[in-house]
């Protein structure tokens, strides 16, 4: 079959194409932006990419109309806090305008447990009204209705593990007594792909769990017991909903507006309705601990597929990746640095580049770099504590605590990152590993372009620490030996 993939780049995409793939499918990726859509060399022979963005209107002449089922799997949420609802279902509707020109037999969509529709909160009245948007399509639709997702690289399990891997004692809100039912990514990605197909499953809706009513409370202290952890809770009544999305702001690695939305759908018990999808599919039920086991397997492994932090949307909006790989050069502040690299060491100073941020570290000032990432937090930045998805593979498009990964050309030698914490302009890294007649240079290139006269003020009040910083950096970025640590799981 051909597929049309929709968030073919986010959370479930990346982890369902190679899935279809290898079940024999050809996939057409629809991306935003083709420039961080990274295909996997065994696979892109089966892959064709489509570059649109479903907020605007479909060009009928460039867009693909031959495929026989699509999935759904656009979402907002972590965007921002009061227009989600607005864009969703804008882009619903022009994803319906092209399903109904196409040849397509069925659409899936991934979307939330519904549970009493008089008390769904904005993320599940949106996600609700986008439903009934995809029901209008002449395709028939089959809606797999999910709550809490639980995998490694999950916005859910994420939150959840940097809550207890942090806080021995937690004084916390009181949805922590809210019950819902978490499932596990691999059973999600096995029902997709189940009942892909499959015509007795048009026009249904199915709501999906690992078998389990747990409450968040719950949740926490069982993931503290796999990890063998002491830990303390104690639900606090009197937090009002705004407390309770800062407490996971600051605490966690989420985005405002990803705490916002996701505090608004804690307050309600959220409960799907039974059916045998497992037992007609022929698919083992995976309970909560079995979850949280093998979403640790893989982290310790260095092994994640995705992440929701790698979201494009998560932070740059709807500015598009592309417009940044081009580094200004007029009207900007810059910080240039060079040093001879040792062919016999150009191996392992690439290696040491490509690791840079997360547990690594910037190689020199830390603490600076922690401190920098704590006013962010508190002016409303993502901070820090983002880390980056896996220790040592990066790819553009990729989070990297404060900055995004613009290009990360291994064989070039070239890593270009973008900052994404509050600054009044906008700020760029670059590090390029070059060979002159077998000579090897590593280029560090600090960029800087201010907005106004602010934006000027806040280059001149940090030129100071430059020379330490980035001295010390691309010094010690050469001189770094790593030594075989063993993985663990923390946040």
């Amino acid at each position: 079959m051909k597929i049309l993939l929709t968030g073919a780049n986010g959370y479930i995409g990346k982890r369902l194409t190679p899935l279809l793939i290898e079940q024999g499918h050809e996939v057409i990726a629809c991306v935003r932006d083709r420039k961080r859509y990274h295909i996997a060399k065994e696979y892109r022979s089966s892959i064709t990419i489509f570059e649109i963005d479903f907020l605007k209107e479909v060009d009928n002449l460039f867009a693909p109309t031959e495929f026989d089922a699509a999935f759904y799997l656009i979402h907002s949420m972590s965007a921002s806090v009061g227009d989600f609802e607005e864009k969703e279902a804008k882009a619903a509707q022009n994803f319906v305008k092209l399903m109904d020109q196409s040849a397509a037999q069925q659409i899936i969509y991934l979307t939330g447990i519904i549970g009493q529709q008089d008390i769904l909160s904005p993320h599940l009245s949106s996600r609700w009204q986008v439903e009934k948007i995809l029901n209008q399509s002449r395709v028939p639709l089959t809606a797999i209705r999910a709550g809490i997702i639980v995998g490694s690289g999950s916005a859910s399990f994420e939150i959840i593990r940097d809550l207890v891997e942090k806080l021995p004692v937690m004084v916390a809100p009181k949805w922590l007594k809210t019950r819902c039912e978490p499932i596990g990514i691999r059973n999600i990605l096995e029902i997709l792909v189940g009942i892909l197909g499959q015509p007795k499953y048009y026009d249904r809706q199915f709501d999906v769990s690992g078998g389990e009513v747990l409450t968040y409370q719950q949740m926490l202290k069982t993931y503290a017991e796999v990890r063998g952890l002491a830990r303390w809770i104690f639900p606090l009544p009197v937090m009002t909903p705004r407390l309770s999305s800062y407490w996971l702001y600051f605490i966690t690695s989420t985005s405002y507006p990803l705490a916002v939305n996701l505090v608004e759908s804690m307050k309600h018990d959220i409960i799907g309705r039974p059916n045998t999808l497992f037992e007609e599919l022929g698919i083992q039920q995976y309970d909560y601990r079995t979850c949280i086991k093998q979403a640790l397997s893989i982290i310790e492994k260095d092994a994640t597929p995705s992440s929701w932090k790698d979201s494009f949307v998560s932070s740059l909006g709807d500015k598009n990746l592309g417009q940044y790989i081009k580094v200004p050069r007029y009207g900007c502040f810059s910080d240039e640095r060079e040093r001879v690299v040792a062919a016999e060491d150009v191996e392992r100073v690439l290696s040491n580049i490509w690791s840079i941020g997360g547990q690594r570290g910037w190689y020199y000032g830390n603490w600076l770099w922690k401190f920098r990432g704590y006013l962010d937090k508190l002016v409303g930045g993502i901070g820090l504590r983002r880390g980056r998805t896996r220790m040592e593979d990066i790819e553009a498009g990729d989070a990297l605590d404060f900055w995004r990964v613009l290009v990360a050309n291994q064989s070039e030698g070239r890593l270009l990152l973008f900052a994404e914490m509050k600054l009044p302009g906008e700020a760029w890294l670059e590090f390029k590993l070059m060979e002159d007649r077998g000579r090897f240079t590593l280029y560090q290139t600090a960029t800087f372009r201010p907005h106004g006269l602010w934006g000027r003020l806040y280059w001149y009040a940090v030129l100071p620490f430059h020379y330490f910083i980035f001295n010390g950096m691309i010094d010690n970025i050469i001189a770094y030996q790593a030594e075989a640590v063993p993985q663990v799981a923390s946040a």
